[in-house]
């Protein structure tokens, strides 16, 4: 018997898959896991392999990229992250039909609506909701954003600019944009709110009074979210618990039943592709490096042979 005839199928996979995830960065052994679950030491690396890599695209781990993922020691340097991150991670079925949950533009609008009413700030919640949508970045990458990034001296928006090494996941500078109007108009009001209530100054007539190396969106404490560093030397890592805590409580704010980061980035790349975007493209503004990590972020039918020479003449 195959290891996918012993396997189970649709969700209890997906869920089986994410407990043999989290038994190996608890430290058994691929072998250790094989055993309970029933399966090949082959199947449990595969498996946690593809559970990992969905991680890493969909929240970000830092540090943790494609390759670092075949090791299981390099999964365990970076447990606290991978836990944490696993609260609010939907996998994908890894085998099968795959089911994309898209956000419509109906769906969104609706949900900024109830967001605005639940929030107790609700010009930032908006605008850290809204972000997600228009640029696609991971929450750990949206925590780095600073005012500069969105804002030239003159304090008109950078409609073309750049998310920084420093500040991307996988440590590679690639292009960013805030070509939005909507955005604008929710970001606009909460800037003038920062400026009022004295948060993060600047020179006056520069970036709105603002200073531009503060991060663009603070938490509730007036200062950027709290990203905390683990590991040492070329192990350094890092995590930012807010940010994901916060997202966590804007999706139940907007009632998106299923939704995720990962699934806005799906949202982000089918209206990318949509648009006539290429796989190259996508993966540029997403921040993925593989075509083939991109087809599995937003998968399309093939059609069968049949279908493809159809009246084709």
């Amino acid at each position: 018997m195959s290891d996918d005839d012993k396997q189970p199928a649709g969700g209890d996979l997906a869920a089986e898959s994410v407990e043999m995830l989290k038994a190996v960065v608890d430290g058994d052994t691929y072998g250790v896991v094989a055993a309970r679950f029933g399966v090949t030491r082959t199947a449990v690396e595969r498996r946690i392999k593809a559970v990992a890599l969905e991680l890493t695209q969909s929240v970000g781990i830092d540090g943790l990229n494609d390759k670092g993922i075949a090791f299981a020691e390099r999964l365990r340097r970076h447990r606290d992250s991978i836990i944490l991150a696993l609260a609010d991670f939907v996998p994908a079925k890894p085998y099968g039909p795959r089911a994309v949950r898209i956000v419509s533009t109906e769906e969104l609008a609706q949900a900024l609506a109830f967001v605005k009413a639940r929030s107790h700030q609700s010009w930032h919640d908006q605008a850290l909701f809204y972000m997600l949508f228009v640029t696609g970045a991971r929450p750990l990458e949206i925590a780095r954003f600073e005012v500069r990034d969105y804002l030239m001296p003159d304090g008109r928006v950078r409609r073309e600019s750049e998310l920084r090494s420093e500040a991307a996941i996988n440590g590679k500078a690639r292009p960013l944009h805030f070509q939005s109007t909507n955005l604008d108009a929710l970001l606009d009001p909460y800037l003038r709110e920062r400026l009022e209530q004295g948060l993060e100054l600047g020179e006056e007539g520069a970036y709105r009074g603002l200073d531009p190396r503060s991060r663009l969106f603070l938490s509730p404490t007036g200062q950027g979210f709290v990203i905390t560093p683990y590991g040492t030397g070329r192990q350094r890592r890092y995590l930012c618990r807010a940010i994901l805590e916060a997202y966590r409580k804007l999706f139940r704010y907007a009632e998106l039943e299923g939704v995720t980061s990962l699934s806005v980035r799906h949202t982000v790349a089918a209206r990318l592709f949509e648009r006539g975007a290429d796989e190259d493209q996508v993966g540029l503004l997403l921040g993925i490096a593989q075509r083939s990590a991109v087809r599995e972020l937003m998968p399309r039918r093939r059609p069968t042979i049949s279908e493809l020479v159809d009246e084709l003449a």
